[in-house]
């Protein structure tokens, strides 16, 4: 799975760890996240990721 990095702050959504505090389990793809999902530290939309 890829990971994505937000094009704001530079917060990489690391898949083999999801994301604990919104409730989404590890070993989630980011095309997986709830369209709602947000960067869990500067808040920007999933549109604002980028493939690293």
């Amino acid at each position: 799975m890829d990971s994505y990095r937000c094009t704001l702050c530079g917060y990489i959504y690391n898949p083999a760890i999801g994301d604990s505090a919104r409730g989404v389990e590890p070993n989630t793809a980011f095309e997986d996240l709830p369209a709602n999902w947000r960067c869990p530290r500067c808040g920007a939309a999933k549109s604002r990721f980028v493939k690293v």
